[in-house]
């Protein structure tokens, strides 16, 4: 009995030493779990840094300088990109253009540079121009830009190059002039019969000698604030949407056209070509209050205008509504493209730069220049903040949101556009009738257009 007693107590004895040696381990700084939660931290702390960017030089072309381009900008991206040393080839603009070929045939062009857009998308034919959509559905949001603009170097579901600046146009207006013929100034909502009533209201002989002093409009006679508007006011076209086929002599070519040469010979609303020649130009004229209303692409206000006339009182509204209901914002842009021979590396340098340009913050630097429209819509929104005139900056901002388009542009623009101005400058001074003349130039640009396509 006394065994079995001895026995119940050594086991109870036993089981409470090993309860005691249990709790002494569980709360023990070197336990089990403890010593595993060290090694993970020594695994952390001996875990790599990831390894800085390797230094790369990449070529960047800048024709025009810093004139054309800020400063500002380069020094900014060199600032967070430090590892991306910029390697500046510039040179006056018609120099650097010239040059530009010899390097592109011999392999040794910029990785990144900018021109025409008509320029870059000739490149993308040729096969010099690297194609940027892959870039720009990895790395873009594509709702925050204008994409009439950011897309303007598209061809065939490829993309060429993307946006330096835009340049679109709007109708500006001599204030001073409107009031002094007691005419309403330009509404946005106006159209182009609004217009050429205006224009003759404000058209005037002030001293009474019988001759025109004042004009209610200045006719543009080139492709941007000429000719390219007027066809697309009635709803015409220069090319077709495969910009291979001209379609210079339909009914509603001739209509824009038709309206186009009235404004000189029919309304009389307008000088001819040579007497604006005679007087320094249209720029010219309206800057000194001999023109109520004109055409004006973006970069002249600050650039001409406003350093020449700082004292003109004028400001802008959108191109009216066409003849055929719609609104059509012709916008002339220059663009960046990659070089198709650079390495892979410079490649993706380059479109580094490229996307710091279109960065919000940068496209804003890019605005308050005035010498051109960013892409970005925020920075869209900046502009019109800007001081400086026109006040009214969302002629242009809206105005290319909602009808910006570009000038037929296509890998042959400038040969085909050389073509059929001498024959435009004919019609407008009155020298060959619209509807022959658009026959001729069908006939001349359709030439053109297949000795590239076929």
């Amino acid at each position: 009995m006394k065994k079995k007693l001895f026995s119940v107590v050594l086991i109870i004895t036993l089981v409470a030493s090993l309860l005691a040696g249990c709790k002494t381990k569980d709360n023990n700084p070197s336990s089990t779990s403890d010593t595993k939660t060290d090694v993970s931290q020594t695994e952390k702390t001996e875990e790599k840094e990831p390894e800085p960017p390797k230094p790369i030089t990449i070529s960047l072309g800048l024709p025009g300088g810093y004139d054309v381009t800020n400063e500002e900008i380069i020094k900014g991206f060199q600032d967070a990109y430090p590892h991306i040393t910029l390697d500046i080839d510039e040179a006056p603009w018609g120099d650097f253009t010239k040059k530009i070929m010899t390097q592109i045939a011999g392999g040794n062009a910029p990785d990144v540079w900018f021109q025409e857009n008509a320029a870059v998308i000739g490149y993308g034919a040729k096969g010099a121009a690297e194609d940027l959509k892959p870039f720009i559905d990895r790395d873009l949001n594509i709702d925050e830009y204008v994409v009439s603009t950011l897309l303007s170097a598209e061809v065939n579901g490829k993309v060429f190059g993307v946006p330096h600046g835009g340049n679109p146009i709007a109708l500006a207006y001599n204030k001073k002039l409107f009031d002094e013929a007691n005419v309403p100034y330009p509404t946005d909502d106006w159209t182009y019969e609004d217009m050429i009533e205006a224009a003759k209201l404000l058209t005037r002989d002030t001293d009474g000698d019988g001759k025109t002093d004042v004009w209610g409009f200045l006719v543009g006679g080139g492709i941007t604030d000429g000719w390219f508007p007027w066809i697309k006011s009635a709803g015409g076209q220069a090319l077709d949407e495969t910009k291979t086929q001209a379609v210079f002599n339909d009914e509603k070519s001739l209509k824009g056209i038709t309206e186009w040469v009235n404004m000189i010979h029919t309304y009389k609303v307008s000088p001819t070509l040579s007497a604006m020649r005679e007087m320094q130009g249209a720029r010219q004229m309206f800057g000194n209050g001999l023109g109520a209303m004109m055409f004006l692409q973006y970069s002249l206000g600050e650039t001409v205008l406003n350093k020449n006339y700082p004292d003109l009182d004028y400001d802008t509204v959108k191109i009216p509504l066409g003849f055929d209901g719609g609104r059509t914002v012709p916008n002339v842009g220059n663009t960046w493209l990659i070089f198709s021979k650079a390495k892979p590396e410079n490649k993706e340098a380059a479109w580094t730069f490229l996307k710091y340009y279109l960065s919000a913050d940068v496209q804003k630097t890019v605005a308050s220049s005035g010498s051109t429209i960013p892409v970005n819509k925020e920075a869209l929104t900046y502009v019109e903040s800007l001081s400086f005139k026109p006040l009214n900056k969302k002629a242009y901002t809206e105005g290319i949101a909602e009808g910006g388009v570009t000038l037929d542009e296509n890998k042959c623009w400038n040969e085909w556009r050389t073509a059929a101005q001498p024959i435009f400058n004919e019609i407008l001074e009155a020298k060959v009738d619209p509807a022959e003349g658009l026959d001729y130039i069908q006939k001349e640009v359709q030439k053109v257009l297949d000795e590239h396509y076929k």
